[in-house]
């Protein structure tokens, strides 16, 4: 009769050699091995024929620590109703205020000189919009 076959003796796949590899770049990320010995592990990665190979490649290496926790995105708008519609409405005005500035500009430049800035009609808009927000609405809360 034969012998079952060891795990380690099984042969290795592709994919089984990128997981490797991919376990390499995460200890090169993590400081664990330098360039070098990372490019010598992975001539070895792709080298190996077996699964007792592969495992030797990464014998001595901890698992990598976690990544640090995402740092905490500062929020303009809440994700309220009233921020929801305040962040649109602030994008509006803003929209609105630079499509005419660029027409003012593009006026003035074709008269060669200065023309009325009418633009400034937009600003007690943008300052109820201020108001609103200065009085808590749309405002995320600490």
């Amino acid at each position: 009769m034969t012998e079952p076959v060891r795990t380690a003796d099984l042969r290795v796949s592709d994919v089984e050699r990128r997981a490797v590899q991919d376990r390499l770049h995460r200890a090169v990320g993590a400081g664990q091995l330098d360039l070098h010995e990372f490019d010598e592990r992975l001539q070895a990665v792709w080298a190996a024929r077996t699964r007792g190979e592969l495992q030797q490649v990464t014998r001595d290496l901890p698992e990598p620590p976690p990544p640090p926790p995402p740092a905490p995105r500062h929020r303009v708008f809440s994700g309220t109703p009233g921020g929801t519609a305040m962040r649109a409405l602030a994008t509006v005005w803003a929209c609105v205020v630079a499509v005419n500035v660029v027409v003012w500009l593009l006026v003035s430049l074709g008269n060669g000189g200065p023309a009325y800035p009418w633009f400034v009609w937009l600003a007690p808009s943008g300052a109820v919009l201020a108001v609103l927000y200065a009085t808590g609405i749309g405002r995320p809360r600490p």
